[in-house]
């Protein structure tokens, strides 16, 4: 795993809601760009799936809706959970500017 990033990315600590029971469910984002996420997990999901992603970056309510991939895996030191990245294969019609305008707001501030 390499430090460089592609894009910026912003840190946020928020949960997942996934379904119960589910390999999300109990997961938290720690940190994401306008090309993919980071999140800790306490189940081990398979590289290159493809998870469907929605994320709430506005207060009107408007999300993102995201085709991700799991690029790699690691199990964090002394606990049972994973640090998982994400990649953002596709970012569905629309929503691709309002994340690239999400990035370009914080820039501004």
């Amino acid at each position: 795993m390499s430090d460089y990033r592609k894009n910026e990315r912003k840190v946020c600590v928020v949960p997942v809601d996934g379904k119960k029971g589910s390999v999300f469910d109990h997961t938290q984002v720690i940190d994401f760009s306008k090309g993919g996420l980071g999140f800790v997990s306490q189940h081990r999901i398979p590289v290159n799936k493809e998870v469907p992603i929605e994320i709430e970056i506005s207060a009107e309510g408007k999300p993102v809706f995201v085709i991700g991939k799991i690029e790699w895996v690691c199990r964090i030191m002394n606990s049972k959970s994973y640090r998982v990245g994400v990649s953002f294969k596709d970012v569905l019609q629309g929503s691709k500017s309002r994340l690239s305008g999400y990035f370009k707001e914080g820039k501004e501030k």
